[in-house]
C-alpha cells in the first residue's frame, strides 16, 4: 500500500472519529429533550386542534344567509373543485342575516381548518367560535358582502400574512397539533 493511500485512510478515519464524537456530544447536551409544549390545560379549558390540513381533509357546510337563490350551491361547487369535503348546503339554519362577507362557525377540533378557510375569504370572514361544538366541521355562512372566493395565489399570500393559527379563548393546543 502506498504512503498516499495510508495517509488518505488515516484522514478519513480521523474524520469519522470526529463525526462520532460530535454526534455524541450533541445528543448528550440536547436541551430540547423535554417538551415544554405539552403543559397541562388549566381546568375548564379545552384542547384545540391547530393542525393546518390539506383542503381534501377539511369538512365544511356551506350556508346562504342572503336573498340570492342558489348561492350556497354555487360556492359549495367551487369548494368541491378545490377538493374540500362539502357535507351540507342550503340556507343558514340559524336564520341570521349576515352583512359581512361570510361567517365561519367552528369548534375546538376545527381551529386549523378555520384558519385555512379564513384565507379563502382574505381574512374578511367573521369568526364565530363555539366551545361546545364537538365536530371538526366548519360552517361557511355566506353574507351579503360575498363576491367570490380568493384565487389560489391570493390564498397562499393570505396564509403567509395570517401566520400560525391562533388559539381561541379558554383553549390550549392539542398535543401534536402545533407542527
Amino acid at each position: 500500500m502506498s504512503f498516499a493511500r495510508v495517509r488518505a485512510l488515516a484522514v478519513v478515519g480521523l474524520l469519522a472519529i470526529f463525526a462520532v464524537v460530535f454526534v455524541v456530544v450533541a445528543l448528550v447536551r440536547d436541551s430540547q429533550s423535554t417538551s415544554e409544549a405539552a403543559v397541562d390545560c388549566p381546568p375548564g379549558y379545552q384542547r384545540a386542534n391547530l393542525t393546518l390540513r390539506e383542503p381534501k381533509d377539511i369538512k365544511i357546510n356551506v350556508y346562504n344567509a342572503t336573498d340570492s337563490q342558489g348561492l350556497a350551491a354555487n360556492v359549495a361547487q367551487d369548494f368541491r373543485n378545490r377538493k374540500f369535503q362539502v357535507l351540507k348546503t342550503g340556507n343558514d339554519p340559524q336564520k341570521k342575516g349576515v352583512d359581512a362577507v361570510a361567517v365561519l362557525r367552528y369548534g375546538p377540533k376545527a381551529v386549523g381548518s378555520w384558519h385555512l378557510l379564513r384565507a379563502y375569504f382574505l381574512d374578511e370572514a367573521e369568526p364565530e367560535y363555539d366551545p361546545n361544538r364537538e365536530d371538526d366541521v366548519v360552517d361557511v355562512v355566506l353574507g351579503t358582502g360575498f363576491r367570490q372566493l380568493a384565487t389560489t395565489t391570493e390564498v397562499h399570500q393570505a396564509l403567509v400574512e395570517l401566520g400560525r393559527p391562533e388559539l381561541p379563548p379558554q383553549t390550549c393546543p392539542e398535543e401534536g397539533s402545533e407542527d
